[in-house]
């Protein structure tokens, strides 16, 4: 419905009988305020109506049996390592977000692959690793982080196993082999419909068709 539209429903709405702006009975004021007040909240649902507002995609509003299964995993970890291993297994992993691609990077991933072989951030290290890489030691990276830790979760959704398989199936298909490329992106759609990036889409629907 288009602005013109609500005025005039406004305007016709005020002429309903019952409805005397112009009264010199001080006693019927509260009464005609309340109307008007009702009156004006119709209009601005009704402008809701016309107008929606536009929202982005909200990674925390994920399927419930995505959520689930990120708060599982993350049970997992707390479970099996003390809260001093868990703020060191952090500690190591954030220098990636920090100081992204840099020597240090890399040199802290690997040591918390190598400490905590188990954990979920282990699993978050090899997919930065492997897009950290290129050549051969890329593709060593991601394959490793599909066979080993497809379980892993970023915080914020984002599965190690279907994100692994994007990245290497990009891989393949920039070095021409295109079959091996298709056969992830099938492994994807099958098996990881609900998995998304980490600006919430879903990777089926950004995979080529």
């Amino acid at each position: 419905m288009k602005s013109g539209c609500l005025k005039s429903c406004f305007a016709i709405a005020i002429a309903l009988p019952g409805l005397c702006l112009f009264s010199d009975d001080s006693k019927e004021l509260p009464d005609i305020r309340e109307k008007l007040k009702s009156l004006e909240e119709r209009v601005s649902k009704l402008e809701e109506i016309a107008n929606p507002k536009k929202t982005e995609p909200d990674p925390s509003q994920n399927s419930e049996g995505l959520r689930n299964r990120v708060k599982k995993r993350f049970e997992q970890d707390a479970s099996m390592y003390s809260k001093d291993e868990l703020k060191e297994i952090e500690r190591l992993y954030q220098v990636a977000n920090k100081e992204w691609n840099s020597p240090e990077a890399r040199a802290s991933l690997k040591t918390l692959i190598e400490k905590y072989p188990k954990a979920n951030r282990t699993g978050c290290a090899l997919q930065y690793l492997g897009q950290m890489a290129s050549g051969e030691e890329k593709e060593k990276y991601l394959k490793q982080a599909i066979k080993d830790f497809s379980d892993c979760y970023y915080g914020n959704g984002v599965q190690v196993g279907a994100y692994a398989r994007l990245y290497l199936a990009d891989y393949y298909q920039q070095t021409g082999k295109s079959a091996d490329a298709d056969a992830l992106c099938e492994e994807i759609r099958k098996f990881y419909p609900d998995s998304i990036d980490h600006k919430g889409k879903l990777l089926k629907d950004i995979l080529p068709k």
